[in-house]
């Protein structure tokens, strides 16, 4: 790991205790998190962290990144920033990618992390976005890499409500180089290996999924794993795609926040 942080942002809370850790998916940055942090700042204290190459790390660590990510190194990143500042645990809320993340973190430090709210999870990707994948990593070369963005956002957010949502990865995803983007894509093709462990092996950590009921090409596989893990509930928000925290904020608030506030002892 280097000596350059990610860029985070905190919010302080006067009296309590408690953080709370917000990580985005890929091609997102912090930013995505703004209908949540005046509901979570008014009961707990915020870490916001732009992943590597994302939002405001993108020049920080320009320097040092390596030709190859994974998701060991992506989450060794957030460690580093939660040492730095001293936080002995924490909560964390994950949205889309962002989740595999945060359960990889969960993985390799479970003591660190009191709960997990993972938001639009990605669990498994189906034959359709396994296609996509591959179509993506062969192309990747040739297309300009905002075309294959653009129709990546829009076969997971297809939905006329979700255009807000796909507005603003799409406009998030613009500040990603051509290089940056190819490293976090071939990410993808480690997503299923890795959740075939996850899926396997349950962690004794109170976790939430909060998935858009209408998230066709996510939901699925969460309902299978849900089914066979106990320490897992799932809320599936009503008449809301894949991007819940954007689309339904205010009951991706009310939920996870009386959710979290439930595993405070």
């Amino acid at each position: 790991m280097s000596n350059t942080l990610l860029f985070h942002k905190t919010y302080l809370h006067p009296t309590s205790k408690e953080w709370v850790v917000f990580v985005h998916g890929a091609g997102g940055s912090s930013s995505i998190w703004f209908k949540q942090i005046k509901a979570y700042k008014a009961h707990f204290n915020l870490l916001l962290v732009d992943l590597r190459g994302h939002g405001k790390s993108n020049q920080l660590l320009k320097d040092l990144i390596s030709s190859q990510y994974t998701f060991k190194s992506v989450t060794l990143d957030i460690l580093q920033v939660l040492d730095h500042l001293k936080i002995q645990s924490a909560h964390f809320v994950g949205m889309s990618l962002g989740t595999i993340i945060v359960r990889n973190l969960a993985e390799l430090a479970s003591e660190r992390v009191s709960s997990m709210v993972l938001g639009g999870a990605v669990t498994r990707l189906n034959t359709r976005s396994q296609f996509l994948v591959t179509l993506g990593n062969t192309f990747k070369h040739v297309v300009p890499y905002m075309w294959l963005y653009r129709l990546f956002a829009y076969i997971v957010m297809p939905q006329k409500t979700q255009r807000q949502s796909r507005h603003l990865f799409v406009r998030e995803a613009k500040k990603l180089c051509q290089k940056e983007f190819k490293r976090w894509f071939r990410l993808a093709s480690e997503v299923n290996p890795l959740m075939r462990c996850f899926k396997e092996k349950e962690l004794p950590i109170p976790t939430l999924y909060l998935m858009g009921e209408r998230d066709y090409m996510f939901i699925q596989p969460v309902r299978e794993m849900i089914a066979a893990h106990k320490l897992s509930q799932l809320r599936e928000i009503a008449d809301c795609g894949h991007v819940c925290n954007i689309e339904r904020p205010d009951e991706f608030n009310q939920h996870s926040i009386n959710f979290i506030h439930q595993q405070i002892r």
